[in-house]
């Protein structure tokens, strides 16, 4: 029951402000939209304010912006694709926006609710490059390699990139200095330390950003491993692994699932925007090639495109779930 109630929370907030930045920037645009659903399938609800219906349908999965014209032609002045291509992009790439700033204060109040790791030390692992220096719980480290830090995330990334480092910490209100080989565990290089948490609302705020550019940049990574060969299908997640991973983070609190929430929204922001027709990405696409040309591509030939792209891409989820997800599982 909670994965359900999880999975139904973050596949409506994602989706819903998504297209909710469609419909808010077409309306600023002056394109006509017919209708604003929230959720999809049989409709339990319906208003009519002014030209546009607004909705609400049984199935609690998201919802859509229906615009005049977007899905063929039409004489309405108003419609979607006689607006100018500026407006046109505008809308296009406002769902994405939507994503990147529901991710934002996804992770911005995640990290109120869980706290940020400070810069000073809680616990030491034994064995490790952190003890043997004689650091000690309770020290609260100030620089790594002459780069003065102020919480546990800024030490470990600073950390990760040297074998060797220079730490300067307080000790019983002494500044100590000390100089350690690095060890590699799982790939990183780390010393073997952990960090107290704090409840800083400027720390939230900074580490929300850093944690949204973090998630666009490993996406962009994926593609990097692409190119080189070293990508594994095991590294991707189909509909069956997102609704696990949500499950799980609903299981650990508000927190984790705010978190999940702040990953899966930034994800779909990046991935929309990728030049894939069927998506906002493919959409862009179009609409550079009409800047350029100064006429639109032939409709037909676009609805071709769009409909090869999205057999494209569900053939593309049925693998990932077929070869990925159920993998996991059995």
């Amino acid at each position: 029951m909670a994965t359900l109630v999880g999975a139904i929370f973050v596949f409506l907030l994602v989706v819903l402000l998504h297209e909710f930045g469609h419909f808010y920037f077409a309306k600023k645009v002056g394109i006509r939209v017919n209708e604003f659903s929230v959720g999809m399938g049989p409709k339990i609800y319906q208003k009519q304010k002014g030209e546009t219906k607004y909705s609400l349908r049984l199935l609690p999965v998201g919802g859509y912006c229906a615009m005049e014209g977007e899905g063929g032609e039409s004489e309405d002045p108003r419609s979607f694709e006689k607006a100018p291509v500026k407006s046109r992009a505008l809308v296009v790439v406002a769902g994405a926006a939507m994503n990147f700033i529901l991710a934002v204060v996804a992770f911005f109040l995640a990290l109120l609710l869980m706290g940020t790791p400070t810069n000073q030390v809680e616990k030491l692992l034994e064995n490790y490059p952190a003890v043997e220096a004689g650091l000690k719980p309770g020290d609260r480290i100030i620089e790594v390699n002459d780069q003065k830090v102020t919480n546990g995330n800024e030490i470990i990334k600073a950390i990760e990139k040297s074998d060797s480092v220079q730490l300067i910490f307080e000790r019983d209100g002494q500044v100590k200095k000390t100089n350690l080989s690095t060890k590699t565990d799982q790939g990183r290089n780390v010393i073997g330390i952990s960090f107290g948490t704090g409840h800083s609302v400027k720390d939230a705020i900074k580490g929300s950003f850093l944690m949204t550019g973090e998630v666009i940049a490993s996406i962009f990574s994926v593609f990097k491993m692409m190119f080189a060969g070293t990508f594994k299908t095991e590294m991707l997640a189909g509909p069956v692994g997102v609704i696990q991973v949500i499950g799980k983070s609903t299981a650990l609190g508000l927190g984790p699932l705010l978190y999940i929430l702040g990953v899966i929204s930034a994800n779909l922001g990046v991935v929309n925007l990728l030049p894939i027709p069927a998506l906002d990405g493919g959409k862009l696409v179009f609409l550079l090639i009409e800047a350029v040309r100064g006429k639109p591509v032939d409709s037909n030939k676009e609805a071709a495109i769009t409909v090869v792209g999205l057999i494209l891409l569900f053939s593309l989820m049925i693998y990932i779930t077929i070869f990925s997800d159920l993998k996991r599982i059995f």
